[in-house]
């Protein structure tokens, strides 16, 4: 089945920055979208960033300046997040689609999903 496990969460000062690295397995996701979200307590999961299947990059408002979303291979999936600040802190999640289905920053559009990563971002 497919499996998506997330790394390089962690706690840094505001203004740091980390990568975060997803590793995909048991299928072939070079021809799906993948995306990354995040989520905070007490708040609804939302989208951070995404690559669809011709490798466009897509970002939520206001991030694509601090944040960059790649691939270094077809199973694995990036994000590198600068300038982090408070408002950053949530738990960061890889997500994986299978067919097409409607907004690639809408969380219903994927049907796979990592465990999880946590960011922290305080002082």
């Amino acid at each position: 089945q497919v499996q998506l496990v997330e790394s390089g969460g962690g706690s840094v000062q505001p203004g740091g920055s980390l990568r975060l690295s997803c590793t995909i397995s048991g299928y072939t996701v070079g021809r799906i979208g993948l995306g990354w979200f995040r989520q905070a307590p007490g708040k609804e999961r939302e989208g951070v960033a995404a690559i669809n299947k011709g490798g466009v990059a897509f970002y939520r408002g206001g991030l694509s300046g601090r944040f960059t979303v790649s691939q270094d291979s077809v199973n694995t999936l990036n994000l590198q997040m600068n300038r982090l600040q408070p408002e950053d802190t949530a738990m960061y999640y890889c997500a994986a689609a299978d067919r097409f289905n409607g907004d690639i920053l809408a969380p219903t559009y994927y049907n796979y999903w990592g465990q999880g990563t946590q960011v922290t971002v305080s002082s």
